[in-house]
């Protein structure tokens, strides 16, 4: 009966990220630095909140957009971080996290045949949903511009069956992010062309070094760009499972078709969680950003310390480094790590083919945790000779 599986399913693969993982988790004594995964705990105000929404009762259906409340507080919490104006009834989807806000995107806009620019090296759970969407994704090499998108590769990228682009900043996984000068770039070539722009901006609280800008600030750009955000990363909710999506009323409407027979709605006690998140929560993320840019700073220097040279993150909790490889394939070295010197980090071709040769290090552990791994990699880079 295998046969009559749908194609598109059998040939996807288990994310790469998650495959090295679980492989890893079949060593014993090995320092994994290899989830993106916020070390802390959800903030007790905010489980406070989930456990009242119990005792009220609070355990219907709610409306398939999400509890209006929390939609106000987005509206909000985007209006003032952002400076974006979405209106709370028609233009905010509530989600199962900012990965069933993708899927639904993608699946309301795509259509067999239709092209995706993916700036590479990507996280890898973009592809496959669009090819269940019927879509093609096309790969744009970044390598050379400090892993960004540039204006000038995009406009070479976009071809008549182009539907969309994939902008996610700060990026997974190479930590960089892209300031207003450098969105007005790519804005310029995207309001020539009829294209959608899919802004996947999960980690947008976790900026350092300058404050985050939305490409969906750039008025021209309002009928085109869909906004991708959630509490996951910016309040340590991962598994509580909350995204949300911003579009135009016209567009907005026929996603919720979609996300209507897909899930119905989120959970209920989870919306109210992120509610008190986005209400009472403003300082969450800087308490956890602050510890993530004190890790950020410790690693890089260790890292360039070993003669390394990775680029600096600008948010996220990722660093993404070019490896020495000894003549063996990204996957094969990342291997060799884990066995000889007891640290695992991601290999680069999880990202597509522009990641091969480099390492994506998650640095969204304990300090403790970090430098006993980083300690491990220095050795094993030192008898080697790669770092003296």
């Amino acid at each position: 009966m295998k046969h009559l599986i749908n194609s598109q399913v059998t040939q996807l693969q288990i994310s790469g990220i998650r495959q090295f993982f679980n492989m890893v988790s079949n060593y014993k004594d090995v320092v994994s630095l290899t989830i993106g995964q916020p070390d802390f705990h959800t903030p007790e105000h905010i489980k406070q909140a989930a456990i009242q929404a119990i005792h009220y009762n609070y355990t219907s259906y709610t409306p398939n957009a999400g509890i209006l409340d929390l939609r106000e507080a987005i509206e909000d919490h985007v209006r003032t971080n952002y400076n974006l104006t979405y209106d709370k009834k028609n233009e905010i989807i509530v989600t199962v996290g900012a990965s069933q806000a993708i899927d639904v995107t993608l699946r309301t806009i795509l259509s067999p045949g239709d092209e995706v620019v993916l700036p590479g090296p990507v996280y890898p759970g973009y592809e496959p949903l669009i090819k269940l969407a019927g879509g093609t994704p096309v790969h744009v090499d970044t390598r050379a511009d400090q892993f960004k998108l540039t204006g000038a590769k995009l406009e070479k990228a976009i071809t008549p069956k182009t539907k969309a682009v994939i902008l996610p900043y700060p990026s997974n996984p190479t930590g960089v992010s892209l300031n207003e000068a450098e969105l007005k770039e790519i804005a310029d070539v995207l309001k020539k062309h009829d294209v959608f722009l899919i802004a996947d901006e999960i980690y947008s609280e976790l900026v350092y070094d300058q404050p985050h800008t939305s490409i969906a600030q750039f008025k021209e750009l309002r009928d085109q760009v869909i906004v991708i955000n959630g509490v996951s990363k910016s309040h340590s909710m991962t598994g509580w499972r909350i995204g949300y999506l911003l579009a135009p009323e016209w567009l907005a409407k026929e996603i919720l078709k979609v996300h209507q027979y897909n899930v119905s709605c989120p959970s209920s006690i989870s919306q109210y969680a992120a509610l008190e998140a986005l209400k009472n929560g403003a300082a969450d993320p800087q308490h956890m950003k602050s510890s993530y840019l004190s890790r950020r700073d410790y690693v890089f220097q260790r890292l360039k310390s070993m003669g390394l040279d990775p680029v600096l993150p600008e948010g996220a909790f990722y660093i993404f480094l070019k490896f020495p490889l000894a003549g063996k394939s990204t996957f094969d070295r990342a291997v060799q790590l884990v066995e000889e010197a007891g640290v695992a980090l991601v290999p680069g071709d999880a990202f597509s083919q522009f990641g091969k040769g480099h390492m994506r290090l998650s640095y969204a552990y304990s300090e403790e945790t970090l430098k006993v791994g980083l300690d491990r990699l220095e050795e094993f880079l030192s008898k080697e000779g790669i770092n003296k």
